[in-house]
């Protein structure tokens, strides 16, 4: 309490061993000491015009003169305006403070108490370890992230930006001559020069790294909220988009990455992360690379039930019809991770259970139920792990029961091991969805029943993200039906579709004969799997022609020979609409 004591005794003011730190003249100095007494007194607040006169007199109006210093020490940050309808201090007059109430900020009384703004700063002294250098880092954060909230605050300038600005300063100072007393090399300092980042990038990495240790609901893995961090203003803010914009030097690198969702608006959000390599390399620098977290391509040639696909086509990738497209957008904003935060928050939604969807994707062979799973994976930076479901009938009774469970456990171990959360994509589920016998059933039957029992056992706890595709639903059995949250239709392409999807699969780089028109071809009722096959094996017999040119002639043979090849019914399928 010494500096507290001799601020409130001292006779002059610039003796004080805190006026250095006030950056304010001698006058300013006084109307804080005054504030100070009154303080000691119990009196939280008072009144601009009460004060002034109680320092400068009442009876002529010169204390008005002063009125300037009182909005000066407001936007040191020293003083705090006490008013149900706050204003940006640099935006009003001298005047419209007077019959205002001021109080003594939190800042200045901390002042008081330890005499110093360097109170809460570390020491100069060497590194211990990579854990105290990440401590002063992470403080660093928190005065970038204070002078965020300054400057969207009204209290812009009350709140002393400069203020936290000089002890930011100050603390990056402290941080390099710790880092050029410590001998041993710092993992995270000697990456930093080792990738050529600039201060900006750096704010950014120990923002997400920060993310990562504290465990937080993602508040500053967000573009905007990683911008804010690192702009003054709104020309900077604009200026260091390109910083998290594809091409920028943390993405190029493979440093950050971020996973890309549809917001509940209907605009798309990013949420960074760290690159898991680098991450552990920063977190665990001990430890050999080679025992890193395991990976999914590493562990799958060890079984023999999934195949693991690295999607490579996005959503955008995909011609839909409009009502299925609208029902994948639905899906996409219902599993955007702010949602899910938010149910969580609502108790609705366990913690611990990570985004849970089940769903069946219906509809005629060709329609790109499989494809459009493979595009989600992508849009939602997941790896899929892929089940022919063809595979679990067997010759021996009991084992089909046995397969079942082996699908789940096996998906669960796999994603255990390698901690991470990839889709899993039962193909061809139609023996599993199917109504169950009854009545005079063979064993056959009844091994079937329990095969699908355990089924619906294992979708009902299921946790994660399943999709089931289906050509065939007029016999499901309603106990599967309810058990999925999503139910998608994929129709047959309308002719405008078709157009779309014959522009996209005709090689770009082929001779083409003058007939060949996309238009033309789409008048063919065909789905975009007949199409992709027509077109390969039109290209097949093209390419040995001794004159390799696409005719229209060509592709009507080919289209003709599918249709006459194809066994699908046109019937209607789908679910009927109560």
């Amino acid at each position: 309490m010494k500096s507290l004591i001799d601020f409130l005794e001292t006779k002059n003011i610039k003796e004080s061993a805190i006026f250095e730190h006030l950056k304010c003249n001698e006058s300013e100095a006084k109307t804080l000491q005054h504030l100070a007494k009154r303080y000691m007194r119990g009196e939280d607040d008072s009144l601009i015009l009460e004060l002034l006169q109680e320092l400068y007199g009442s009876e002529a109006y010169t204390f008005l003169t002063y009125l300037d210093e009182v909005k000066n020490l407001l936007e040191l940050g020293w003083l705090n305006q006490q008013s149900f309808t706050p204003v940006k201090i640099s935006d009003v007059t001298p005047l419209e403070l007077l019959n205002t109430s001021v109080g003594l900020s939190s800042s200045f009384l901390k002042l008081l108490q330890y005499g110093t703004l360097e109170s809460d700063l570390p020491d100069i002294k060497p590194y211990g370890d990579h854990l105290e250098y990440l401590q002063d880092q992470f403080f660093r954060i928190e005065l970038y992230q204070k002078m965020s909230v300054i400057r969207q605050n009204v209290h812009e300038h009350s709140l002393g930006i400069n203020r936290v600005q000089n002890k930011l300063q100050l603390l990056e100072k402290r941080i390099e001559e710790r880092v050029e007393q410590t001998s041993e090399k710092l993992v995270l300092d000697k990456f930093f020069k080792q990738k050529k980042m600039d201060t900006k990038e750096q704010v950014i990495f120990i923002a997400l790294l920060r993310e990562e240790y504290s465990a937080t609901e993602a508040s500053l893995r967000e573009m905007n909220a990683l911008i804010e961090l690192i702009s003054l203003d709104e020309y900077e803010r604009i200026k260091n988009r390109s910083l998290l914009e594809d091409g920028s030097n943390l993405l190029n690198a493979g440093i950050i990455d971020y996973e890309e969702m549809l917001n509940p608006f209907g605009g798309i959000s990013r949420a960074f992360f760290i690159v898991d390599e680098v991450l552990q390399g920063i977190i665990h620098p001990q430890k050999n690379k080679k025992v890193r977290r395991l990976k999914l391509n590493a562990l799958i040639e060890e079984q023999d039930i999934f195949e693991l696909i690295e999607p490579e086509t996005s959503l955008e990738d995909v011609v839909l019809n409009e009502k299925t497209q609208e029902t994948l957008e639905t899906l996409m904003k219902q599993v955007d991770k702010e949602v899910v935060h938010r149910l969580v928050a609502w108790g609705i939604k366990d913690k611990k259970s990570g985004i849970d969807a089940r769903i069946i994707f219906y509809g005629a062979a060709g329609t790109g139920k499989t494809m459009t799973a493979y595009s989600l994976a992508k849009s939602l930076k997941r790896q899929v792990l892929a089940f022919d479901c063809s595979k679990i009938l067997s010759m021996y009774v009991g084992e089909s029961e046995k397969n079942v469970r082996k699908i789940f456990d096996t998906f669960y171990d796999l994603c255990a091991k390698t901690k991470s959360e990839p889709i899993l994509l039962l193909n061809e589920a139609d023996q599993f969805l199917g109504a169950r016998s009854s009545g005079n059933i063979t064993g056959s039957d009844q091994m079937h029943n329990q095969m699908q029992n355990i089924f619906l056992e294992q979708i009902e706890n299921f946790t994660g993200m399943l999709i089931a595709t289906t050509n065939l639903l007029e016999n499901i059995d309603k106990a599967f039906s309810r058990r999925f949250n999503y139910k998608i239709e994929f129709k047959k392409p309308t002719e405008i579709q078709r157009e779309k999807l014959w522009n996209l699969m005709l090689p770009k780089d082929a001779p083409y004969a003058k007939d060949v028109n996309a238009k033309e071809l789409a008048k063919h009722s065909l789905t975009g799997g007949q199409i992709s096959l027509i077109v390969k094996n039109t290209a097949y017999k093209v390419a040995v022609k001794e004159k390799p040119i696409f005719t229209k002639k060509d592709f009507v043979e080919e289209i003709s020979r599918e249709k006459d090849a194809n066994f699908d019914s046109e019937k209607s399928m789908g679910f009927l609409k109560k």
